[in-house]
């Protein structure tokens, strides 16, 4: 049988495209190579990583075989081919020894299912970046249909090779050992000459990449973060502005030897092991996940759902690692979080998130001891140029939304394609797209099938397209290359390019699915926001389909940064209207007419709000809601409370209690009640019992010391609450002996005194000492642990989250953010624009960080710390009278106080807080009078009000300065 040739000679008729095609297809790759460079190696990574992530019939099976000749195989390649090997692919090194020449240059390819499409290159090409693109190389393709019996003597050389006693699979401890060789041996080499095409060098790759503008300033944060004591903080980075990125500048700027990095899915894993490759090239990379269990690697890579179970926790010392960082936990259960966080103490924690969610930032902040360390939203990112502008259109749907079935806050799928997979539908999209679209779109669809049919459909009319996702036959680096290089117009997809996946070409994004979800809106429009010198892209387009229903008001809340109620909507819309919303530079909005009426219509209806946040928040997380997730996504806790009488009993009815769950409840549910009502004059109630569940303290009395010692150390953690205890024990982080014993004083008499007696509405007592031990009092079944624990940590969390959002407890951290800068003559001042002062009776204010804000003042208000003056509004007129009236609506500058800093308040107008029944903040304000009994009054200035006396339950907490001119208020 006679051979044709197929030769590669390089220069114009490169290797690399011919390469990548055959990765592509095959489902056998084997290469041998004399020299692997890190420069050629990127230009196959995405490939051959793209190749080992399939599944099925589609898995690859890939063996790279490379040598140590001449010492030009360079260590941070090898590094580089430690992930290939994680994610299945089988490395050797073919040691010569120093004498025996290992030059090979062959890469064979073949087919299961297709057994005659085999083919093998062999030639002159190593590895390199030279090699694949630049250079004269010659390679000669062996195609098995044409010479089968060549074809077959080359593959099983490649077997007698591969399995060669000198080839040894690649380890962190052979390229140690090699890598003092290559140091060594690479100076004394002239043998090699500088311009031999496999010592080529990429720039890119040779200089160390730096951080940009923000991650400059988040650097800076975390620092001082630490230098404060903190331990723990979260970092808020919209997607594409490089929070990966960042905790490997920090991971490095720490001096971190351990690094653990925590995340939920596979794609991410992947993305942050080459971004820490890049930062620190010569460090071990390992993986923990699923079978992979490297528990001796610099920098480990963890899944969640393996780590996080106590059989693998336990194969590390709690102190393993000096840095830890959780990546988008939004997606995952809390529990398993909580676990693998309660376990490990590093020197330093740091919690990402991408995205601008209540949601997210709640339960995040929750396990980073509510310490928000920076924040850059999608806005900001696209005013500080790090982000592409974007022109939105939002265009009413052809469809009729209230025909599809709605169940447990998602479409029905079967339904949802129908509706829209028509033809009818897809002529209405390609008219808009025709209208708007820029040189390359991403389209985002519903499922496979609505993929498939689109791509299909723009086919047919001339539109250069393809269905990209887990099943399709293109694969995702294929498509992505095409789309660059302009041979595709539009790609269709589902999720494949939600995360961890960058198109900076991309500036077209099609929305063609409802999207229940507001974290995964924000990926998907991320996809488009990245900047692309290359294309010279000066903005992004996006095209939205809204529809008629509540759901689609989703995607408004998370660009927009609109709250979830009716009246922040209609405020929304408004705007819209008058064409007022708030922009970056450079950014458009657009909604159609229509567009608008749905969106007037769906603030008319009349829905029940909480259980609408409650269910879609569980969609969206694909897990039943924790307390504080609720509360941030505008959910009223107090309300459900009045309703149903506590969380659980709400959690109960939605279904989302298991059997254990539901036997737990009604054994606990006193105690679960009192902790979620309990009155916080303090933390001291939080922080006793956070320490409690970390000694395990429910099925183990500790004795008293322990349980101080212990909340002492949660105290050192939470360094925004820390400043409510006695100045004689803020020095150090540790106690000594003597202050060790006055300290355990101190806590008996305060928070483990108020656990055992109750208070005067509530004098149920759950606690109680037994042999020097604190006690819980009620019987806790062994079957009912687990699930009390989790009941327990998430009214916890909340009760933290809400204890914290008071004003006096927020302007303590605000001194320690970045402030944005001011004129000289000018100050800025935290406004907590949704906390209403009463002048009237006791009345209940709920608010959160959503809602603060920083104004500036003149000078003439006198010198003012944003970590003690604030401006809150009166609401009411109580205080309308007399010489200084102050009327409703009126903004009001306090100054906080502190037991320590209050002075006498006799003669003072002040700010006074208390819990109502249900543990819910209220304020009032008011003239105090001393009286000659030693009591304090609270006068009104209007005299229809009473006098009050003031009683132990009240806790001054801020002192009116004056009453501020609203036209020097500037934001």
């Amino acid at each position: 049988m006679g051979m044709q040739s197929h030769l590669t000679t390089g220069g114009d008729d490169p290797f690399l495209p011919k390469l990548i095609s055959a990765i592509n297809s095959a489902s056998h790759i084997d290469i041998a190579v004399a020299f692997i460079r890190s420069t050629g190696l990127v230009l196959l990574h995405e490939a051959l990583s793209d190749a080992l992530q399939r599944t099925g019939e589609k898995k690859v099976k890939l063996r790279i075989i490379t040598g140590d000749y001449l010492y030009i195989t360079e260590p941070r390649a090898l590094r580089r081919l430690i992930v290939l090997q994680e994610l299945g692919a089988e490395i050797k090194i073919f040691e010569s020894q120093g004498n025996k020449s290992f030059h090979m240059k062959a890469y064979v390819f073949t087919h299961s299912g297709k057994p005659d499409e085999g083919s093998a290159f062999i030639g002159s090409s190593n590895i390199s970046r030279a090699a694949l693109k630049d250079g004269l190389e010659w390679n000669l393709q062996v195609k098995k249909s044409e010479n089968v019996i060549r074809f077959d003597e080359i593959t099983c050389k490649y077997e007698t090779l591969f399995s060669e006693v000198r080839g040894k699979l690649l380890t962190h401890d052979w390229i140690d050992s090699y890598e003092t060789y290559y140091k060594q041996r690479r100076q004394f080499l002239p043998v090699v000459p500088d311009n031999y095409p496999d010592l080529d060098s990429d720039l890119d790759l040779n200089i160390a990449p730096i951080p940009n503008e923000i991650q400059e300033e988040a650097l800076l944060a975390l620092q001082q973060t630490r230098q404060q004591g903190f331990c723990r903080g979260l970092v808020v980075l919209a997607t594409g502005m490089g929070k990966t990125w960042l905790s490997a500048f920090d991971a490095k700027a720490m001096g971190a030897k351990r690094v653990l990095f925590v995340a939920h899915r596979k794609e991410i894993l992947l993305q942050a092991e080459e971004t820490f490759l890049c930062i620190s090239p010569d460090s071990k990379i390992g993986r923990y996940q699923g079978d992979e269990r490297d528990v001796t690697a610099d920098f480990i890579f963890a899944s969640v759902a393996t780590l996080g179970k106590i059989k693998h926790l336990n194969n590390f010392d709690e102190d393993y690692f000096d840095y830890i960082i959780v990546d988008e936990f939004h997606h995952a259960a809390a529990r398993t979080y909580q676990q693998l966080l309660g376990y490990f103490k590093p020197k330093f924690l740091l919690g990402l998130t991408a995205t601008p969610e209540r949601t997210d930032q709640s339960n995040i902040l929750s396990l980073c001891d509510d310490n928000l360390v920076y924040c850059k939203e999608l806005f900001e990112g696209i005013q500080a140029d790090i982000l592409s502008p974007f022109s939105y259109f939002g265009i009413a749907d052809d469809i009729d939304y209230t025909k599809v079935p709605w169940r447990n806050g998602k479409f029905d799928a079967d339904a949802l394609f129908n509706q829209l997979a028509t033809h009818s539908r897809a002529k209405f999209i390609l008219k808009h797209w025709l209208k708007h679209q820029q040189s390359r779109t991403l389209a985002f669809c519903a499922s496979q099938k609505h993929a498939d049919f689109m791509a299909d459909y723009f086919n047919k009319n001339g539109f250069k397209s393809a269905a990209v996702h887990s099943q399709s036959a293109m694969r995702r680096n294929v498509a992505i290359d095409a789309l660059k290089a302009n041979q595709l117009q539009v790609l269709f997809t589902v999720d494949l390019f939600n995360e961890g996946v960058d198109i900076p070409s991309v500036d077209t994004v099609l929305m063609l699915r409802p999207t229940e979800s507001k974290i995964i809106f924000l990926q998907q429009l991320g996809r488009g926001l990245r900047l692309s010198p290359a294309t010279q892209k000066e903005k992004l387009v996006v095209v939205d389909f809204i529809g008629n229903h509540i759901s689609f008001f989703k995607k408004a809340e998370a660009l927009f940064k609109i709250g979830v109620s009716n009246k922040e909507k209609r405020n929304f819309i408004r705007d819209i209207k008058n064409e007022e919303v708030m922009l970056p530079d450079g950014c458009f909005v657009n909604y159609d007419i229509q567009s608008i009426e749905f969106m007037e219509k769906l603030t008319e209806t009349i829905i029940d709000v909480q259980k609408d946040i409650y269910c879609s928040l569980r969609q969206a997380l694909n897990r039943r809601p924790n307390m504080a997730e609720f509360h941030r996504e505008g959910g009223s806790v107090s309300t459900i409370r009045k309703e149903y009488g506590q969380w659980f009993a709400f959690v109960e009815n939605q279904g989302d209690l298991t059997t254990r769950e539901h036997n737990c409840y009604k054994a606990q549910q006193n105690f679960l009640l009192e902790l979620e009502t309990t009155k916080l004059t303090k933390c001291f109630k939080l922080i006793l019992l956070e320490a409690l569940i970390e000694l395990d303290g429910f099925t183990h009395a500790p004795t008293i010391k322990a349980l101080a010692v212990k909340s002492f150390d949660v105290l050192n953690r939470r360094r925004s609450l820390i400043s409510e205890i006695p100045n004689k024990y803020l020095a150090s982080n540790e106690l000594n002996e003597q202050e060790a014993k006055d300290w355990v004083r101190y806590w008996k008499s305060n928070p483990v005194k108020a656990w055992l007696t109750g208070d005067k509405k509530n004098p149920t007592a759950f606690f109680n000492i037994k042999n020097d031990t604190f006690t819980y009092y009620q019987t806790l079944a062994e079957s009912d642990y687990d699930s009390f624990i989790l009941m327990l940590q998430d009214i916890v969390n909340f009760r933290f989250l809400q204890y914290e959002a008071r004003p006096s407890n927020q302007a303590k951290k605000i001194d320690a953010k970045v402030l944005p800068f001011i004129e000289p003559d000018k100050q800025d001042v935290p406004f907590f624009s949704d906390l209403q002062i009463a002048c009237g009776h006791f009345r209940t204010s709920q608010h959160d960080n959503e809602n603060l804000y920083f104004v500036a003042l003149p000078i003439k208000y006198g010198h003012l710390s944003p970590s003690k003056h604030f401006i809150a509004r009166a609401n009411g007129n109580s205080m309308n009278g007399g010489k200084n009236p102050i009327k409703s609506g009126d903004y009001l500058l306090l100054e906080l106080i502190t037991p320590t800093s209050a002075g006498s308040n006799n003669g003072k107008v002040v700010a006074i807080e208390q819990q109502d029944m249900t543990g819910d903040d209220q304020y009032l304000l008011r003239l105090i009078r001393k009286t000659q009994e030693g009591k304090y009054q609270l006068i009104a200035n209007n005299a229809d009000y009473e006098v009050m006396i003031a009683n132990d339950e009240m806790r001054t907490f801020a002192r009116l300065k004056c009453v501020i001119d609203p036209s020097d208020i500037q934001s």
